[in-house]
Protein backbone atom coordinates (compact mmCIF):
# COMPACT_ATOMS: atom_id res chain seq x y z
CA UNK A 1 0.00 0.00 0.00
CA UNK A 2 1.19 3.21 -0.97
CA UNK A 3 -0.58 6.04 0.96
CA UNK A 4 -3.95 6.99 2.38
CA UNK A 5 -5.85 7.83 -0.92
CA UNK A 6 -9.03 9.29 0.78
CA UNK A 7 -11.40 9.13 3.73
CA UNK A 8 -15.31 8.21 2.96
CA UNK A 9 -17.95 9.72 4.40
CA UNK A 10 -21.39 8.71 4.66
CA UNK A 11 -23.63 11.73 4.79
CA UNK A 12 -27.43 12.51 4.20
CA UNK A 13 -27.60 15.65 2.90
CA UNK A 14 -24.39 16.55 0.00
CA UNK A 15 -24.86 19.80 0.12
CA UNK A 16 -25.02 20.76 3.76
CA UNK A 17 -22.06 18.03 4.19
CA UNK A 18 -20.20 20.15 0.93
CA UNK A 19 -21.08 23.37 3.03
CA UNK A 20 -19.21 22.12 6.18
CA UNK A 21 -16.06 20.82 4.81
CA UNK A 22 -15.57 23.52 2.36
CA UNK A 23 -15.72 25.41 6.03
CA UNK A 24 -12.97 23.33 7.41
CA UNK A 25 -10.82 22.63 4.63
CA UNK A 26 -11.11 26.79 2.98
CA UNK A 27 -11.96 25.39 -0.66
CA UNK A 28 -15.34 23.98 -2.38
CA UNK A 29 -15.56 20.47 -3.65
CA UNK A 30 -13.45 20.18 -6.58
CA UNK A 31 -15.33 17.09 -8.39
CA UNK A 32 -19.07 15.40 -7.98
CA UNK A 33 -18.95 11.91 -9.70
CA UNK A 34 -22.10 10.05 -10.03
CA UNK A 35 -21.29 6.53 -9.43
CA UNK A 36 -24.19 4.33 -11.00
CA UNK A 37 -22.95 1.20 -10.11
CA UNK A 38 -22.56 2.07 -6.38
CA UNK A 39 -25.71 3.79 -6.61
CA UNK A 40 -23.92 6.71 -4.78
CA UNK A 41 -23.44 10.45 -5.57
CA UNK A 42 -19.78 11.48 -4.34
CA UNK A 43 -18.29 14.90 -4.03
CA UNK A 44 -14.51 15.07 -3.26
CA UNK A 45 -12.22 17.37 -1.69
CA UNK A 46 -8.88 17.48 -0.80
CA UNK A 47 -6.88 18.14 1.90
CA UNK A 48 -2.80 17.99 0.90
CA UNK A 49 -1.95 14.59 -0.68
CA UNK A 50 -5.34 13.34 0.68
CA UNK A 51 -8.55 13.29 -0.62
CA UNK A 52 -12.34 13.39 1.68
CA UNK A 53 -15.02 11.71 -0.65
CA UNK A 54 -18.41 12.24 1.06
CA UNK A 55 -21.24 9.78 0.01
CA UNK A 56 -24.91 10.25 -0.09
CA UNK A 57 -27.15 7.12 -1.61
CA UNK A 58 -29.01 7.62 -5.34
CA UNK A 59 -31.05 4.40 -4.10
CA UNK A 60 -32.45 2.92 -0.87
CA UNK A 61 -30.94 -0.12 -1.96
CA UNK A 62 -27.18 1.21 -1.93
CA UNK A 63 -25.09 -0.05 0.70
CA UNK A 64 -24.56 3.89 1.44
CA UNK A 65 -28.11 3.65 2.21
CA UNK A 66 -28.12 0.56 4.33
CA UNK A 67 -25.06 2.04 5.92
CA UNK A 68 -27.02 5.06 6.86
CA UNK A 69 -29.79 3.54 8.13
CA UNK A 70 -27.49 0.85 10.32
CA UNK A 71 -25.00 3.16 11.62
CA UNK A 72 -26.32 6.58 10.86
CA UNK A 73 -23.98 9.51 8.89
CA UNK A 74 -20.01 9.52 9.45
CA UNK A 75 -17.13 7.65 8.76
CA UNK A 76 -17.93 4.53 6.33
CA UNK A 77 -14.03 3.65 4.90
CA UNK A 78 -10.51 4.87 4.76
CA UNK A 79 -8.96 3.76 1.18
CA UNK A 80 -5.40 3.08 0.30
CA UNK A 81 -4.06 3.55 -3.02
CA UNK A 82 -2.23 0.31 -4.34
CA UNK A 83 -0.17 -0.16 -7.43
CA UNK A 84 -1.15 -3.98 -8.23
CA UNK A 85 -4.98 -4.61 -6.72
CA UNK A 86 -5.12 -8.13 -8.31
CA UNK A 87 -1.71 -8.96 -5.94
CA UNK A 88 -2.71 -6.77 -2.80
CA UNK A 89 -6.07 -8.73 -2.71
CA UNK A 90 -3.91 -12.05 -3.55
CA UNK A 91 -1.26 -10.88 -0.60
CA UNK A 92 -4.14 -10.22 2.01
CA UNK A 93 -6.84 -13.16 1.13
CA UNK A 94 -3.09 -15.45 2.05
CA UNK A 95 -3.11 -13.87 5.39
CA UNK A 96 -6.70 -14.60 5.87
CA UNK A 97 -8.37 -11.44 5.22
CA UNK A 98 -11.46 -11.68 3.30
CA UNK A 99 -12.76 -9.25 0.39
CA UNK A 100 -16.40 -8.17 0.55
CA UNK A 101 -16.66 -7.17 -2.83
CA UNK A 102 -15.11 -6.09 -5.68
CA UNK A 103 -12.63 -5.86 -7.81
CA UNK A 104 -14.70 -3.63 -9.68
CA UNK A 105 -14.97 -0.03 -11.37
CA UNK A 106 -14.94 2.66 -8.76
CA UNK A 107 -15.03 7.02 -8.24
CA UNK A 108 -12.38 8.64 -10.62
CA UNK A 109 -12.17 5.60 -12.68
CA UNK A 110 -10.23 3.36 -10.18
CA UNK A 111 -10.43 -0.34 -9.68
CA UNK A 112 -11.64 -1.29 -6.27
CA UNK A 113 -12.02 -3.41 -3.88
CA UNK A 114 -13.61 -3.83 0.15
CA UNK A 115 -12.03 -5.52 2.57
CA UNK A 116 -14.28 -6.84 5.56
CA UNK A 117 -14.36 -4.63 8.36
CA UNK A 118 -14.55 -7.67 11.24
CA UNK A 119 -10.94 -8.74 9.95
CA UNK A 120 -9.29 -4.60 9.98
CA UNK A 121 -10.12 -4.11 13.31
CA UNK A 122 -13.84 -2.74 12.67
CA UNK A 123 -13.01 -0.38 9.92
CA UNK A 124 -14.11 -0.66 6.17
CA UNK A 125 -10.93 -0.64 4.47
CA UNK A 126 -11.18 0.20 0.33
CA UNK A 127 -7.91 -0.83 -2.06
CA UNK A 128 -8.00 1.69 -4.90
CA UNK A 129 -5.57 0.85 -7.97
CA UNK A 130 -5.43 4.26 -9.99
CA UNK A 131 -7.14 4.53 -13.59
Amino acid sequence: MRKLEHIGIAVHDLEEAERIFGDLLGEPSYKREDVASESVLTSFFKAGDTKIELLVPTSPESAIARHLEKRGAGLHHLAFAVDDLDAEIERLTAKGYRVVTGPKAGADGKRIAFLHPSDTAKVLVELCEGA
